[in-house]
């Protein structure tokens, strides 16, 4: 019971971290334009992380990424001390890639925590979902492409539907508009990441149901899911949010490309779809990733060169090794604490 409470703890931890560390994914924009400063900017953004939970309740009826995130690992190898060591390591994986101001993906650290913990437990694959860890992480490439491509024809149509307008007034339009763009994504961020927690949080209490029915606190699926834990995750990195992450804010808002408002309302509105679709799909994507795809279709519109493509390469890397760098700190974190720990 004591280790479910702190697992628990843990998650909405993860949770708060996550909305501090991906902050910057729906704010950097809006912040380097000057539209917004930052408080102002994280303020609007937490808002709308929190208004997504209204969302995903009462409008889409459910909480399909939780479902998929619940299932990386097979229900009958998934033990409390294989989600507390999972949870250590993505801590630790977001802590550092914030503090080195790089924005990597809190949803794949969630993920390779728990894969890679479940791993060290039994000694073997076969204890995780090959076909779900396969397609989140061919979203690793997928999520910022189609974030680019989105983000190239909106650029397209939106040169060309201001093209008599004088800048000055368009930049102005644009420096509004930003507003509505960033809240689109700032839904998306919440729809998407506060789930992923609810998933590990669901994940647990699956075990506990299976390995001690005496307790009385487990459940049968994520569809008995009690409601506190949705509005506490969604609560949690809505406050995330609010603490802010500037360090990664200037590498999405200055570093891979000088970003306007034009640019600013394009990269949002395109990662917001991005968003929105893979919620539909019910994939658990980086939001990280799917906003610098954005920036950098953007970007390219403008010309191939305005994109820093040494800094886009440093992304990429960390990227890939997020998940397996993730798995390895959750094996070594099981290992030395987690086998000790009792279900």
């Amino acid at each position: 019971m004591m280790l479910l409470i702190v697992i628990i703890a843990l998650a909405l931890i993860f949770d708060f971290i996550n909305g501090f560390h991906d902050a910057a994914n729906s704010i950097a924009t809006i912040v380097s334009t000057k539209v917004l400063t930052p408080f102002q900017a994280v303020l609007w953004a937490a808002m709308f992380n929190f208004v997504a939970f209204f969302i995903a309740k009462y409008l889409i009826g459910g909480f399909g990424i939780a479902d998929t995130v619940s299932k990386t690992v097979i229900a009958d190898f998934v033990t409390l001390p294989i989600i507390f060591s999972g949870l250590i390591a993505a801590i630790i994986w977001n802590l550092l890639t914030w503090w080195l101001g790089i924005p990597s993906s809190s949803s794949h650290t969630l993920i390779g925590g728990f894969a890679g913990a479940a791993i060290a437990k039994w000694g073997s694959l076969t204890v995780v979902k090959g076909a779900v860890i396969l397609k989140i992480a061919s979203f690793i490439f997928l999520a910022p492409l189609i974030g680019m491509m989105v983000a190239m024809v909106i650029s397209v149509i939106l040169q060309w539907s201001v093209k008599r307008v004088n800048p000055h007034k368009a930049d102005s339009w644009f420096k509004h508009f930003q507003l509505v763009s960033s809240a689109l994504f700032s839904i998306g961020h919440g729809l998407n990441d506060s789930q992923k927690v609810m998933g590990i949080i669901a994940a647990a209490l699956i075990a506990t149901h299976i390995q001690h029915p005496e307790i009385g606190y487990g459940i049968n699926s994520i569809n008995d899911l009690p409601n506190w834990v949705a509005f506490a995750c969604f609560t949690a990195i809505s406050l995330g949010t609010m603490s802010g992450g500037w360090k990664i804010v200037k590498t999405m808002g200055t570093r891979i490309t000088k970003v306007t408002p034009f640019e600013g309302v394009v990269a949002e509105t395109a990662g917001a779809l991005t968003l929105y679709l893979t919620e539909f799909l019910k994939i658990p994507v980086s939001t990280t990733h799917t906003i610098t795809g954005a920036i950098i279709g953007v970007g390219s519109v403008k010309r191939l060169s305005a994109v820093r493509w040494g800094v886009t390469r440093q992304l990429l890397v960390a990227w890939i090794l997020t998940i397996p760098v993730s798995a390895l700190i959750a094996a070594i974190v099981y290992w030395a604490l987690g086998h000790h720990l009792i279900s």
